[in-house]
């Protein structure tokens, strides 16, 4: 046998056993790149839920709730009046709380400050916070997005 005719021969022997690894490869990465990415399903949207008692929720202070994936805040002024807004904090997502000693709502994470209306005052938040709609039924408040 000629030295061309041996080396052709493994030439090719080399390429198929380079395509079936490189298959076999494939076959073990896809599913696990498919297993550690998880699929992009959309969250159903919640349009309102219960805050909890109007009656527990004295004036001048107020409590975070579960809204959806996200959190709000539920406030209640020195005069009674119920207001709600996204406790998520517009710089970088961080909750925000109720500070009755300033009258503001305040981002722990850099000193942000939203007064009662959810319009950012202080610190580096760049937008105000989305407000909600506020009703009580039956002693319970329900907080809803706006339309």
């Amino acid at each position: 046998m000629s030295d061309t005719h041996a080396t052709g021969r493994r030439g090719l022997l080399n390429w198929l056993l380079g395509l079936t690894g490189g298959g076999v490869l494939a076959s073990v990465i896809y599913p696990l790149t498919r297993y550690l990415t998880p699929p992009e399903i959309p969250e159903a949207e919640t349009h309102s839920v219960s805050a909890g008692s109007a009656q527990a929720l004295v004036p001048n202070s107020g409590r975070v709730v579960p809204f959806g994936s996200r959190a709000a805040i539920v406030i209640r002024t020195s005069g009674g009046e119920l207001r709600a807004f996204s406790a998520t904090c517009t710089h970088l997502d961080c909750t925000v709380q109720f500070r009755p000693d300033l009258q503001r709502i305040w981002c722990a994470c850099h000193n942000g400050q939203y007064d009662l209306t959810g319009r950012n005052v202080a610190g580096p938040p760049p937008r105000p916070l989305e407000a909600y709609d506020v009703k009580v039924k039956d002693d319970q408040i329900v907080i809803a997005r706006r339309s």
